[in-house]
């Protein structure tokens, strides 16, 4: 979906997700019908100073006031909350891209996590930890806020439940979440760190098929959306890891493959041929030797048969291809093509384009180290 970047904390950018903002009126709307009212009154009560009448909460456009006051303030809460994820992970080297919030809560994006348990369990612990503090802050907050002003008191100790909630919550192993991360961290103490994103995978699948369970009993859609991301992202972390250690070591340089080309003049029909007779599905596109795009089987697709003769090669070809340096990391030059949604990329070696690396490059080096891994581990 669309994001949108609303500002920066310490350089990172923070971003709104579309769904948060088509969510947002809604989760208003809950929390200022008067039910939740009614669920969290006795309890904030119980915290503060202040008794908060639920009639005088409920009377003319309070309530609407406390569910807008209430939606912002648990996603301002939540951007906290990743922050000190960022926070944590600066300390460590590793920097945070970018925080996205969105309608299951937030996302800190980390250039990497750290393979070393200790870091990892830090950085995933101290998102919880910061809930725990923005839950105290709210909560001391309470006796600095006279009774005069009831809403206000109220959605800072509802904003003090719901953060404590929020850690606690969090802290649950059901992987990718920060509790899923605390556990990894653990087995890796003793595991291979494959091994260990395996099981707490396994794990947080497992929560994906116990939330789906409570979501459909329930009738709650959010529990469904939650199993739905906790699956595909439990599914994704551990096959980024197997990648991660089946390229190990190796450069783009040791990835790329024969670069085959083709002028830019030819026909797109002589490109069709050459996918025929050569078995390859994608070609360097050169002109005076330089090479200046890629072509591959996308462009037979844009292009009628009975028109290929007509076309060239140039104006099919790709440019818009991200480039790579032929000692970069192969694991993060395949994070690059992924993330731009590109099937090659540009190798440059010493400011001049010496090839393209391709997904069919990265197969067959996967395949091969695939095939090896269990005699290597033997």
């Amino acid at each position: 979906m669309r994001k949108f970047t609303v500002g920066r904390v310490w350089g990172i950018p923070i971003r709104i997700d579309l769904s948060l903002v088509i969510f947002l009126p809604v989760l208003a709307w809950l929390f200022g019908s008067g039910a939740q009212i009614d669920a969290y009154a006795a309890i904030v009560n119980d915290l503060s100073p202040n008794a908060y009448a639920v009639s005088v909460l409920k009377a003319g456009a309070n309530p609407w006031i406390v569910g807008v006051l209430g939606a912002v303030g648990l996603f301002v809460g939540v951007g906290v909350h990743e922050l000190g994820h960022a926070y944590v992970g600066r300390r460590y080297g590793v920097e945070t891209e970018a925080i996205t919030l969105w309608l299951l809560g937030g996302l800190a994006s980390l250039q990497s996590i750290p393979r070393d348990p200790r870091q990892e369990f830090n950085i995933a612990v101290a998102g919880p930890i910061t809930s725990v503090v923005v839950a105290a802050v709210c909560y001391a907050a309470l006796y600095a806020i006279p009774s005069s002003l009831p809403v206000a008191g109220f959605v800072v100790g509802w904003l003090a439940v719901t953060n404590a909630l929020l850690a606690g919550f969090n802290l649950l192993p059901a992987f990718p979440m920060d509790g899923g991360r605390v556990f990894r961290a653990f087995l890796a103490r003793s595991r291979p760190y494959g091994v260990a994103t395996r099981i707490a995978a396994r794990v947080g699948i497992g929560f994906a098929v116990l939330f789906a369970v409570v979501g459909i009993l329930a009738f709650s859609p959010l529990f469904l959306l939650l199993a739905w991301f906790l699956y595909s992202a439990a599914n994704g972390e551990s096959r980024s890891v197997l990648l991660d250690d089946l390229l190990e070591g190796l450069s783009v340089g040791d990835v790329l493959g024969e670069t085959r080309t083709i002028d830019a003049g030819e026909s797109v029909q002589s490109f069709a041929d050459r996918v025929i007779d050569e078995r390859r599905t994608d070609f360097a596109v050169t002109r005076n030797g330089a090479v200046v795009g890629v072509v591959s089987l996308d462009a037979l697709r844009r292009v009628r048969e009975v028109e290929r003769d007509a076309f060239r090669v140039e104006e099919v070809m790709r440019t818009d291809l991200p480039t790579v340096s032929v000692d970069a990391d192969a694991f993060e030059a395949l994070a690059t093509l992924h993330d731009r949604d590109a099937g090659a990329a540009f190798v440059e070696d010493g400011g001049a384009v010496v090839g393209v690396v391709t997904s069919a490059d990265y197969a067959s080096v996967l395949q091969s180290r695939g095939a090896l891994a269990p005699v290597a581990a033997g």
